[in-house]
């Protein structure tokens, strides 16, 4: 089978497929959610997909490139302010120190409790024990991905809400913005953690241009930000591959992960620059229609025997631990002050979508093997859970019980339900 005829395959199977899936299914389901679906039913029911030529080649570079966009575009959207709700519906403003407080307990608490959850009841399961990392270093990763938010999704969401909600999701975004900073920092100290010492020995200069590279072009933002905010437009289409292909250069070369320098090399680029791109087409193009392939090919890597009966339950507890978690983390200590119960219900549970990033940082640290099959399998349900139980949840806290219909957009991440009044 040509290289060409096995994208075409890959491309029916995890594109076309979901696409047609989603619309059946009236958009209920989160676009994102049916390709690893569709991957982990055929890694269950041991589908030879491979004589077909699945994963294809082509269809691997392609996806990766996708994932990397989007982990880039994340980084982008740290700096867009979507649908600022207007002054009738504001909220207490939070002062700084309790903004970061509240991001500090809704981050730290999931991570805290999942990490000892996963220390002393999962990783003593049969075949959870991760092959290249101390079981600390293992709680620890399971512990990253309970804790961590969708901050694409979120961004996705606040641009649907209805004036009167818009607070309560903008107040969301600032926490997730603080956590997916926390999850990409967190991701590279769980590497650095786990190959220790080693991890500096047998540097070469590569290295060190790396950390120049990095320093390099976080300099050149602040540069831009205070004396070049207004670029003609082909400058800064020229710029953004460079930080792009820079970024993932630069993580890939520390030992870290391309991702990793994905984000961070979104994330440093000048505000004014970001405001000016179309960030949010690029992420859903991205979405839709490329990086579907690697949301399946992620779903079949599973091991197939993996997801047995027990560890099945252990992906519901697993589900369970990181939504009380989270929503309780947010209601013992809202963000803002005079926050109702219901609104900061609301807030934690639009916090426990993982979306995207969950994916992300799963396949990354079972890529390093600091997760064992088994739970990369539990953690994979465990986002396709947690994003596909968002709206209801929302639903279900958000004072007004307002309704939630499907969305075309999103936010450059999974596209999650959005919230829209209906009459």
């Amino acid at each position: 089978m040509t290289n060409i005829t096995a994208l075409i395959s890959d491309a029916a199977l995890f594109v076309l497929l979901p696409w047609a899936l989603w619309r059946l299914l009236q958009k209920t389901l989160p676009i994102a959610v049916l390709p690893i679906l569709v991957g982990i039913l055929l890694a269950v029911w041991h589908v030879p997909v491979q004589k077909y030529g699945v994963p294809s080649l082509y269809g691997n570079d392609i996806g990766w490139v996708a994932v990397l966009v989007l982990a880039f575009t994340a980084g982008l959207e740290m700096w867009q302010h979507p649908g600022e709700g207007d002054g009738s519906h504001a909220l207490p403003s939070p002062s700084l120190r309790r903004l970061l407080g509240g991001a500090a307990v809704a981050l730290g608490g999931p991570f805290l409790i999942g990490s000892i959850l996963a220390y002393e009841f999962f990783l003593p399961l049969h075949g959870w024990r991760a092959p290249h990392a101390t079981p600390g270093i293992a709680a620890a990763a399971i512990g990253l991905c309970i804790a961590v938010s969708a901050l694409p999704v979120l961004i996705g969401v606040v641009r649907e809400l209805e004036p009167a909600q818009r607070p309560l999701g903008q107040l969301a975004l600032k926490l997730a913005v603080v956590d997916d900073a926390a999850l990409w920092i967190g991701l590279a100290a769980l590497q650095f953690a786990a190959k220790g010492t080693a991890a500096l020995h047998g540097w070469t200069g590569l290295e060190f241009v790396a950390v120049g590279l990095l320093v390099g072009l976080a300099t050149a933002g602040n540069w831009a930000s205070r004396h070049y905010r207004n670029p003609p437009s082909w400058v800064i289409w020229a710029t953004v591959p460079v930080y792009l292909a820079a970024g993932s250069w630069a993580g890939m070369q520390l030992g870290l992960h391309e991702l990793i320098g994905a984000y961070f090399a979104g994330a440093i680029m000048p505000p004014s620059w970001v405001r000016r791109l179309p960030v949010e087409w690029v992420g859903t193009f991205s979405l839709f229609w490329l990086a579907p392939m690697f949301f399946g090919h992620s779903g079949l890597r599973i091991d197939g025997d993996a997801l047995t009966w027990p560890s099945v339950i252990a992906s519901l507890m697993l589900v369970a631990v990181s939504i009380v978690t989270k929503i309780a983390a947010v209601y013992v200590y809202p963000p803002a002050a005079g926050l109702s119960r219901r609104q900061a219900l609301s807030i934690g549970a639009l916090l426990q979508c993982k979306g995207l990033m969950e994916i992300v940082a799963a396949t990354i640290l079972h890529g390093q093997g600091m997760l064992s099959e088994f739970a990369f399998a539990s953690l994979m349900v465990l986002a396709v859970i947690s994003t596909t139980l968002t709206g209801p949840l929302f639903r279900l806290f958000a004072p007004g019980g307002r309704k939630v219909r499907s969305s075309d957009t999103t936010g450059g991440g999974m596209l999650a339900p959005s919230t829209q009044t209906t009459r």
